[in-house]
């Protein structure tokens, strides 16, 4: 039988779940969620690591994209994301 995950990797409190070059940041079961896509990747030392990141602010309740961008780097386009998702939830 298959052991079932019930952590998940967080970031400043918030889960940050990925599957292949899909990054879902924040709790599904609240208002919003925020979707990370990578598009392009670059070597790093041997490496593979996202480069282009096509980041949306979903509505989990009525499936509606909030916002919308391209950014350079994961660690800019979650500190962005971050921002954005705090906002909508607290609408």
């Amino acid at each position: 039988m298959a052991k079932e995950i019930t952590e998940y990797t967080s970031y400043c409190g918030k889960p940050l779940v990925r599957n292949g070059n899909i990054i879902c940041y924040g709790n599904p079961g609240r208002k919003a969620i925020l979707i990370l896509t990578v598009l392009t990747n670059k070597d790093f030392h041997g490496k593979e690591i996202p480069d282009m990141i096509f980041m949306q602010v979903q509505n989990t309740e009525t499936g509606e994209i909030v916002k919308q961008s391209e950014k350079f780097g994961l660690y800019e386009a979650l500190d962005v994301g971050k921002v954005w998702l705090d906002r909508e939830l607290k609408k």
